[in-house]
């Protein structure tokens, strides 16, 4: 059992967060987190690239099934997956953790930065770094281009990784039976992994079966 984190100190003067979440197992650390240390915030759902609408449904359900335990507000943002396919044209084969992820999220941070910005928010930050793997200088490259065009609001790109906060991410994962998902989130991840899969003679990814505690961990 890890340790608990400890308290948190909003940066700057404090001011009210808004977390853009990926998902409730990466955010669900953050949000106890928060909650203990007493910093006000908001949950952000805005993931269009999430494929298909039955996974998206799938994380976005178990997040709001999280935040309504704690008393968050959970704000869902649009689906526009269209205008997600419609950027990420031409880089349907490039890897992960490369310009198609790049593009991601800057376009998932652009929109949550206005919605920052239009809704008095000082700052804002994503639980997507808290992923071993993910690239966290990638992302916070992303935040901070977000919110370059508004005075008053600023990323937080604190390293959610350390004192334990990714063994926590499963721990909390486990004790609540969180989805689990197999795959990044978008079409071309899942046709990766399931390459990836098939070469290793595995089964290909099936939706809406894996829960954290139920089954052995994803590799």
């Amino acid at each position: 059992m890890s340790a608990p984190r400890k308290p948190l100190t909003a940066p700057g003067q404090g001011g009210k967060l808004l977390l853009h979440s990926c998902c409730a197992p990466c955010s669900g650390e953050l949000m106890e987190a928060f909650v203990a240390s007493g910093i006000e915030y908001s949950v952000f759902f805005y993931n269009p690239n999430i494929h298909p609408v039955k996974e998206y449904e799938l994380r976005k359900d178990e997040n709001i099934r999280f935040a309504r335990k704690h008393g968050v507000p959970f704000i869902d943002a649009d689906y526009d997956t269209d205008n997600w396919f419609a950027r990420a044209k031409g880089m349907e084969n490039e890897p992960e953790r490369g310009i198609r992820c790049t593009m991601c999220f800057d376009m998932r941070f652009e929109r949550t930065a206005l919605y920052a910005h239009e809704h008095g928010f000082e700052w804002m930050t994503s639980s997507l770094g808290i992923s071993r793997w993910k690239n966290m200088a990638q992302i916070n490259d992303s935040g901070h281009r977000a919110v370059a065009p508004y005075a008053g609001l600023g990323y937080w790109d604190f390293n959610w990784r350390k004192d334990g906060g990714s063994a926590r991410m499963v721990e909390i994962s486990k004790r609540e039976r969180f989805y689990q998902q197999e795959y990044c989130g978008c079409v071309y991840s899942l046709r990766d992994t399931n390459r990836h899969r098939k070469a290793q003679g595995r089964e290909r990814i099936k939706l809406g079966v894996m829960y954290y505690g139920d089954e052995p961990e994803a590799d």
